[in-house]
């Protein structure tokens, strides 16, 4: 009876995470999506706890309480701007927890004596998929909060290193997996999957950062598969599989956002060779500054604005402010929107996310492929701390390592203006020949400054 109960909780589980992983597909029902997922979780962790095998709950109370003191400060503390490196921490600690529960299944096989090949291979794939996980996440945090250099580290023959060193992971799992009690080989494949995460990921430049928390978000899932299939856990297995074919699925996405394959993001030192940009700025021209009331007042008297968010806009802090100038754009009886791509910021959605929580309405987020066809009749487009995302040299300049990136077509406007820091490149190292373009004006400083500038400027207009 029990065990029917449980059961029929994990279907109920599953089905709300299939709704909410369709909700989170429009802006307007993520919310929602993301509400009917925790349920679904609580209802699958409720029904778990339920199960036979659980002799003592004290353990359980006390990792619950300890979750609950670390996860409250990550979800509720961490701004909007480190959101990227919390993902990817938060992968870290689910393949952690994915390894851990395989190496515990192990230990307690090989002293019951109880290790068939199935059940050897299942636990084998976890603990090697979870270990290479845990130190790519930790790299990927690392690069990210820029504990680690975000360029490519790189030596000769590295791509091949790699390689031989992912194929000794393999073997040592066959292996194991032939001989199941051979506890030497267990804790060499461990090393090796330890050993693979890093050596995979920092040869990895950071502007492809996004691919690659994606990515390894694809092998947690894939990790808590094995998880389910070695504990004989049904919602393991569905969640797992959801999760490893979303991230699988998005990181697709986003290379073909960046007219990447797989194989260039995870071998291709993305930003190895990005000029310097002394050296590329004095070659492509000079910037022309623009002063606060002057970049208001070509706003404020503009029919169409659109706005372009960029990473600038997270790190500063500053979407209130963009929202509030749309607002008086629109009062004035203007047309103001937002233009996103797909891969601005450092995370799949990041701008939505930012820009929802300032409260922009969701019909004002216009994706990439319909702005683009409203550029040319639009009189002032503003770029808010972008670079990579509106560089021309990705259609004009095959030499450049974006060459091929579909981007936002700010050029096609009447006139530019830029809200930058400084003068130097964006996170790939790549010079932006927009920024020269003699219809571009560049506002430097902060972006949450110079917004506070144009807002009230625009008003007194």
């Amino acid at each position: 009876m029990m065990q029917t109960i449980i059961q029929t909780a994990y279907l109920g589980a599953a089905g709300l995470f299939l709704i909410a992983l369709r909700s989170l597909g429009r802006p307007e029902s993520a919310r929602t999506g993301m509400q009917l997922a925790a349920f679904g979780m609580a209802l699958a962790v409720i029904a778990t706890l339920l199960n036979a095998r659980i002799i003592s709950y004290q353990w359980i109370a006390v990792g619950a309480v300890v979750g609950a003191l670390a996860g409250y400060p990550l979800g509720m503390w961490v701004p909007m701007t480190a959101m990227p490196q919390r993902i990817a921490l938060s992968h870290a600690f689910g393949a952690l927890a994915a390894t851990l529960v395989g190496i515990g299944e192990y230990s307690h096989g090989i002293t019951l004596g109880e290790m068939g090949r199935g059940h050897v291979m299942a636990l084998g794939f976890e603990v090697l998929l979870g270990s290479l996980t845990v130190t790519g996440s930790l790299m990927a945090f690392g690069k990210l909060q820029e504990v680690l250099p975000g360029r490519p580290l790189t030596f000769p023959l590295q791509n091949v290193f790699n390689l031989a060193v992912l194929a000794a992971g393999v073997v040592s799992l066959v292996w194991l997996v032939v001989d199941p009690t051979n506890v030497s080989v267990a804790i060499t494949m461990l090393a090796i999957g330890t050993a693979v995460g890093v050596l995979l990921v920092l040869p990895i430049g950071g502007a492809d950062m996004p691919v690659v928390v994606s990515l390894l978000n694809s092998y947690a899932g894939l990790a808590a598969v094995a998880t389910g299939f070695a504990i004989n856990n049904n919602i393991l297995i569905i969640v797992g599989a959801l999760d490893g074919l979303s991230g699988f699925i998005l990181s697709l996405a986003m290379s073909r956002a960046m007219n990447r394959s797989f194989a260039n993001v995870l071998f291709g030192a993305f930003g190895a060779t990005a000029t310097t940009a002394a050296s590329a700025g004095a070659s492509l021209g000079e910037m022309s500054p623009i002063s606060g009331e002057d970049a208001a007042l070509r706003m404020a008297y503009a029919s169409k604005v659109v706005i372009v968010p960029g990473y600038g806009l997270a790190v500063a802090q500053a979407q209130h402010q963009a929202r509030e100038i749309a607002d008086l754009i629109d009062k004035r009886g203007g047309e103001a929107k937002f233009a996103i791509h797909p891969v601005a910021g450092r995370m799949p959605g990041h701008m939505n996310v930012l820009l929802a929580e300032a409260g922009v309405p969701y019909e004002k987020l216009v994706e990439m492929e319909e702005i683009n066809e409203r550029f040319g009749e639009t009189d002032v487009v503003l770029v808010v701390g972008a670079n990579d995302v509106v560089n021309p040299a990705a259609n004009t300049n095959p030499a450049s390592p974006i060459y091929g990136m579909p981007i936002l077509k700010v050029s096609d406007s009447k006139s530019v203006i830029v809200l930058k820091r400084g003068r130097g490149t964006g996170f790939s190292g790549v010079e932006n020949e927009l920024f020269v373009d003699a219809k571009t004006s560049m506002l430097f400083g902060d972006a949450k400054q110079s917004l506070t500038t144009l807002a009230l400027e625009i008003k007194n207009a």
